[in-house]
C-alpha cells in the first residue's frame, strides 16, 4: 500500500469517525491559532512601532565630542576635555562613512536665544538658530507643511535661505505656511529668505522642536564659525536592527578622521537611539516564548485526546488490520497507514488554525492601524508542530495496530 492509498484510507476513516476527529481537529486548530495568531500579532505590533521609532529618529547615532576629561597626562598636566569635531573632521567623516544603507548629517548649533523678525512681528528670544546640510531634516524627521528643503546649491554656496519652525511661523504668518514662502526674515542683522516651514514636532525633553530656524551649514559657518564650534554628526540607517553594527563602524570611521593612535582612547562619544525599541524586542521575545508555552500545552492536551482517538480506533477495527494482514500488508504498511490519519487531523487542524491565526494578525494591524506581515515564518513553525504532534500521538497507537496477531484479529468481534 503506497502513500497515496494510505491517505485516502485514513480521510475514509476520518470521514466515517467525523464528529470523533472534528473535535480533536479543534483542539489542535485552538494550539495553532493561539501560536500562530499571537505570534503574527506580535510581529505586526513590533513592526509598527519599529517604523514609528525610525520616523522619531530611533534608527539613529549621533557622535559629539568626549564629554569627559581623558584620564593621562602629559608633561605633568592633565589633558584638556577632547577638542570638538571641527567642519573639516565632520565633512571628512561623512564623506568615508559609507556604512549600506547610511546617509551622514552635519549641523551645528549657532545661537540658542535668537530672534526672528518678519516687519514689525518678531519672536521671543528663545528661537534656536541651527545650521544643516540636505540630510538634517530627513534624519530628524522633521516634516515639510509647504515649500522645500534646501537644495544641494544653497547648501555648497551658503545662501540666505532659511526654514522656519511651526512655532516660528505661528508668531510671525498667523500659521499661513503659504504666505511664508518666499518672505525675507531677518535673525539678528542678517537677512534670509523662507524656502520651507516645519510641520509640529512637539517637545524633546525640555526644548522644543518647534521653536528652531535653519539655515544652510556653510552660511552658518561663515557668520558663526569660530575656532572652538563644534559641529554635531547624526549618521541615520533604515534598518534599525543594524544600529549596533553601523555604531561599531562609525568608531572606525571616527578614530581614522581624528587620527587617534591604537593606544589611544576615544575622544568622542557615540549615542544610539533604539533604547526604547531594544527594550521593545526584549519584551516581545518574552512574549513570545510565552505564547509557545499556552500553545504546546494546549496542543498537548490535543495529542493525549488524538492519541486516545487512535487507539479507540485500532480497537474498533482490529478485524479490518486482520484482513489487510492476510491479504499482504506488512508491519510498516499498517503502522504507516495509522501513522498518516493521526498525522492528517492534526494537519487539518493545522491548517484551521493558520487561517484563524492569520485573520487574528489581520485584525490587530487594522486595529492599531499598522501593516499586517503574512508570517510565513509562524506558518512553517505551525505545520512543523502539527507534524510533530500528529507523529508522537499517532506513534504509539500505529505501533500496537502492527503488531497484532492476524489470526487473533480475524476473529476479533
Amino acid at each position: 500500500m503506497n502513500l497515496t492509498e494510505n491517505i485516502r484510507v485514513a480521510l475514509r476513516s476520518i470521514k466515517s469517525n467525523f464528529v470523533r476527529a472534528l473535535l480533536t481537529l479543534l483542539i489542535i486548530a485552538v494550539g495553532i491559532t493561539c501560536l500562530v495568531g499571537i505570534l503574527t500579532a506580535i510581529d505586526t505590533i513590533l513592526y509598527s512601532m519599529s517604523n514609528s521609532f525610525s520616523k522619531m529618529g530611533a534608527n539613529s547615532i549621533y557622535i559629539y565630542p568626549a564629554r569627559d576629561n581623558i584620564k593621562s597626562r602629559k608633561g605633568g598636566k592633565q589633558k584638556k576635555k577632547s577638542d570638538p569635531i571641527s567642519f573639516d573632521q565632520a565633512m571628512s567623516f561623512k564623506e568615508k562613512f559609507d556604512f549600506p544603507t547610511a546617509k551622514v548629517s552635519v549641523n551645528t548649533f549657532c545661537k540658542w536665544n535668537s530672534v526672528v523678525k518678519y516687519g514689525s512681528e518678531k519672536t521671543n528670544p528663545n528661537v534656536r538658530l541651527v545650521g544643516i546640510d540636505d540630510n538634517y531634516l530627513v534624519g530628524s524627521s522633521f516634516e515639510l507643511s509647504a515649500g522645500r528643503n534646501f537644495s544641494a546649491t544653497e547648501i555648497d554656496n551658503g545662501d540666505h535661505k532659511i526654514i522656519i519652525g511651526h512655532d516660528v511661523n505661528n508668531s510671525l504668518f498667523d500659521g499661513k505656511s503659504e504666505a511664508a514662502l518666499g518672505k525675507v526674515v531677518h535673525v539678528g542683522n542678517t537677512r534670509y529668505k523662507v524656502v520651507g516651514v516645519l510641520e509640529g514636532k512637539g517637545s524633546s525633553m525640555t526644548t522644543s522642536n518647534d521653536r528652531r530656524v535653519f539655515i544652510p551649514l556653510l552660511n552658518a559657518k561663515r557668520y558663526y564659525g569660530t575656532s572652538d564650534r563644534n559641529y554635531s554628526l547624526m549618521a541615520f540607517i533604515k534598518d534599525p536592527t543594524q544600529i549596533e553594527n553601523a555604531s561599531a563602524a562609525a568608531t572606525g570611521t571616527m578614530r581614522n578622521v581624528r587620527k587617534l593612535k591604537a593606544a589611544q582612547e576615544n575622544d568622542f562619544d557615540i549615542r544610539k537611539s533604539d533604547g526604547i525599541l531594544q527594550t521593545l524586542k526584549d519584551i516581545t521575545t518574552e512574549l513570545r516564548i510565552a505564547t509557545i508555552a499556552i500553545a504546546l500545552m494546549t496542543l498537548l492536551g490535543a495529542a493525549i485526546g488524538l492519541m486516545n482517538i487512535m487507539l479507540v480506533s485500532v480497537t474498533e477495527r482490529t478485524k479490518e488490520i486482520g484482513i489487510r494482514k492476510a491479504l499482504g500488508a506488512t508491519r510498516f504498511n499498517i503502522m504507516l497507514q495509522f501513522l498518516s490519519e493521526a498525522v492528517i487531523i492534526t494537519l487539518l487542524g493545522g491548517l484551521l488554525g493558520i487561517i484563524l491565526g492569520i485573520i487574528v494578525g489581520l485584525i490587530v494591524a487594522k486595529l492599531i492601524d499598522g501593516q499586517f506581515i503574512i508570517p510565513f515564518n509562524w506558518m512553517a513553525l505551525g505545520i512543523f508542530v502539527c507534524i510533530v504532534v500528529g507523529t508522537l500521538s499517532g506513534l504509539y497507537p500505529a505501533l500496537k495496530a502492527s503488531r497484532l496477531d492476524p489470526i487473533e484479529s480475524l476473529r476479533y468481534e
